[in-house]
């Protein structure tokens, strides 16, 4: 049985198995840049999940609220503020994310879980513009009536998945950049996945 080793199959020129090459990005960051876009990666992922927990409190305090007042108020604040500023954190979370994935080892489609966070962050984006925003119109008006004593015209029941749906997905996607689960996708392209 042979004990192999690598440092003497190279200096003697024998034939000795490839080492693993460790991947190259797509586009050069430098290290202060790269720092910068991590951080606001990780600052907007957080924003982003900040404003789910607000979500889901407006949306807890609009069901269950001690006055129709201030479940009114709790509609309201939501169409009002809630849609943009949570777009603005997923889109640059989405942006921060691709150009990391781009400028350092990790690629795109590279590795599964760096594909996995891609597709749920573009996915959630894409239900934030599809579904949530088109109806906050409508949570508004409701949020008027209500704190007008109006009797109740229609029911919101379904804000409680937007929420529910989010910060799992997020919770998951934490996980993910943490974890690094998976390895490596097999039989990609060089630029974006696996040689």
């Amino acid at each position: 049985m042979a004990i192999y080793d690598k440092g003497l199959a190279r200096s003697t020129g024998s034939r000795a198995a490839p080492a693993a090459r460790r991947a190259e990005p797509m586009v050069r960051i430098g290290r202060r840049w790269r720092k910068a876009i991590l951080a606001a990666h990780v600052v907007s992922a957080g924003a982003w999940i900040g404003i789910d927990v607000i979500v889901a409190v407006l949306v807890l305090t609009g069901r269950f609220g001690s006055t129709d007042e201030m479940r009114g108020l709790a509609y309201q604040a939501l169409a009002a503020f809630v849609v943009w500023p949570m777009l603005v954190s997923a889109l640059v979370c989405l942006v921060t994310g691709v150009i990391l994935g781009l400028g350092t080892r990790w690629g795109l489609l590279r590795y599964w879980w760096v594909a996995v966070k891609l597709v749920l962050n573009v996915l959630l984006c894409v239900l934030i513009i599809v579904a949530l925003q088109p109806g906050m119109a409508e949570v508004g008006e409701y949020g008027r009536t209500l704190g007008a004593g109006v009797p109740e015209p229609e029911d919101v029941s379904s804000l409680f998945y937007p929420p529910a749906v989010s910060l799992t997905t997020l919770t998951f996607a934490t996980v993910l950049a943490v974890a690094k689960p998976w390895g490596r996708i097999r039989g990609g392209r060089r630029g974006g996945a696996s040689r």
